[in-house]
């Protein structure tokens, strides 16, 4: 298949915007691949890994542009790297007249003012950036990944002592003074702050707040290791002291999965001693795992869920909107349905999510649902996938895990493996139900929702060729101020024959009773 490889010397771009502009040359005819990246020495290998050699991209620099094209001809390479030098053009001359810097000096010598760095560069740079800019007296948010364990041990403790935040590495959501970094949602701003080591879990709670009549004042990312013990939680606990003294906070959230004891007792301590509630919501971990001090302390409570952690929040403001969650009785409802038109040999839920704290949250219902579920985050060695590639029995997936990643754009950006996951899963005679989550806001798809309707078109049309019937589950995070408008995209999956729930949590529940419908038509398969 014909190669095309294109180096942009001296041409730096940020990574989100080359993952959205490989995604929009990946979607053109003919196009089996395309990459744009940097050509670090990890970038090298990750081309390599794809199968794109070239000896112009071992001879390029870490600071040199790599745009590379694989497709079924000659003429659609060609055609693809031109679309991708116009798009990169483009971008380039759409800043009009106005002076884009390129270091961190000439940017703030335009903007004295700024007090905030977002360094999204590759790793192995991204702790130097970091560093500058809090030696500056700048709060970052470092969205890089691929940062030692050690450098962000150094990062933050440097970040402690100037009295700054330093969110991450490898932070995807924040949304500070009203406004959202990363991965966020546009949701109004309100008296609810948010501290947490989780990207989507933080958007789960904002926009269920939103959707209730409630607003954020501030919500910090911490990055997803600093609840560990060799971090020590630094961020999570800056956040949490500045949330007890900002006046426009009036009560708090701390998500996370369970974080190392040590910082769990510290984090306790100090919202003990707030003078407004603290609601904490450790992701897989229970109530009683912190020796009582919950029931010790009326301030601090224990939420299960993220949907559990928004409506105790909502609980302290009067007239507050209702979430329009099913009922039991509506669940069961579903569940027969469905289970009604599937065939015997249908007994499985296959969860496809882009989200990776939705996915853990719907991992640890279906355990206790359904029994052992396998996944790529799995927390028990014997529930772990051998082959990512080969799904069995339960499965649920996180896709924006870096074994799907490398290479590419994270599945918020760029869905084409997951629609690529989902034809195969529906293949599966034994499936008895896709569940996926659909998130919005800044950075993510235009439009997801088009994009997974045609995919499930074609998915459920090769099952009904053979017979089988397959419901689809999705849950969407997001908001009507989002740009891709929540409404409109559940209108698309509802037009689908998609059943949307309004959680990620009753998309848990919603499919864990499928399952359990499905499986007492008859015996238990295999799971092999």
């Amino acid at each position: 298949m014909p190669v095309r490889v294109l180096i942009r010397p001296r041409e730096y771009h940020d990574s989100v915007r080359l993952m959205q502009l490989s995604e929009r040359v990946r979607r053109e005819d003919g196009v089996d691949e395309a990459i744009l990246m940097m050509a670090t020495d990890n970038n090298k290998k990750i081309l390599l890994a794809s199968g794109i050699e070239a000896s112009s991209i071992n001879a390029a620099r870490a600071d040199d542009l790599v745009v590379c094209v694989v497709a079924n001809t000659a003429l659609a390479a060609d055609a693809a790297i031109a679309l991708a030098t116009e798009q990169l053009v483009k971008r380039a001359s759409g800043a009009g007249t106005t002076h884009a810097p390129r270091t961190l000096d000439s940017a703030l010598a335009m903007t004295p003012t700024a007090n905030m760095a977002i360094v999204s560069v590759p790793g192995q740079y991204a702790t130097r950036e970091a560093r500058r800019a809090l030696e500056k007296g700048l709060h970052v948010l470092l969205f890089s990944d691929n940062v030692g364990l050690d450098d962000e041990l150094a990062l933050k403790q440097l970040a402690r002592e100037k009295g700054l935040l330093l969110m991450g590495p490898d932070c995807g959501t924040a949304i500070l003074n009203g406004v959202g970094l990363g991965f966020a949602n546009a949701v109004r701003r309100g008296h609810v702050g948010i501290v947490g080591a989780s990207g989507t879990g933080i958007q789960e709670i904002s926009v269920l707040l939103h959707r209730m009549g409630l607003g954020v004042s501030q919500a910090i990312g911490t990055g997803g290791r600093d609840l560990k013990e060799a971090i020590g939680g630094i961020t999570m606990l800056m956040g949490l002291r500045l949330l007890v003294a900002d006046p426009a906070t009036e009560v708090i959230i701390l998500t996370s999965k369970p974080p190392a004891r040590e910082v769990a007792q510290a984090m306790l301590a100090i919202a003990a001693k707030a003078d407004k509630p603290v609601l904490v919501n450790f992701l897989g971990a229970q109530e009683e795992d912190f020796g009582g001090l919950f029931a010790s302390q009326k301030q601090v409570q224990f939420a299960p869920t993220l949907e559990k952690t928004a409506l105790l929040a909502a609980s302290f403001f009067p007239a507050t909107q209702s979430l329009a969650l099913m009922t039991e009785s509506d669940i069961e409802r579903w569940a027969a349905a469905f289970s009604a038109r599937l065939q015997p040999g249908q007994r499985y839920v296959r969860g496809l999510y882009a989200g990776g704290t939705l996915c853990f949250e719907t991992l640890l219902h279906l355990q206790q649902e359904l029994g052992r579920v396998y996944s790529n985050i799995a927390v028990d060695a014997d529930s772990g996938l051998d082959n990512l590639a080969r799904s069995r029995g339960n499965t649920l997936l996180d896709m924006g895990e870096d074994a799907f990643t490398i290479g590419r754009a994270h599945p918020m950006i760029d869905p084409t493996l997951r629609m690529q996951r989902i034809l195969q899963e529906a293949a599966d005679p034994a499936v008895a139900l896709l569940l996926l989550d659909l998130v919005l806001g800044f950075g993510a798809h235009a439009d997801p929702a088009t994009l997974l309707v045609e995919t499930l078109r074609e998915a459920r049309k090769r099952a009904a060729d053979e017979g089988r019937y397959l419901p689809v589950i999705v849950s969407v995070c997001g908001t009507e101020a989002d740009a891709q408008i929540l409404s409109k995209q559940i209108s698309i999956l509802h037009d689908a024959d998609i059943l949307v729930a309004e959680s990620n949590a009753e998309a848990a529940r919603l499919s864990a009773a499928v399952i359990l419908a499905a499986n007492s038509k008859g015996s238990v398969a295999s799971d092999g």
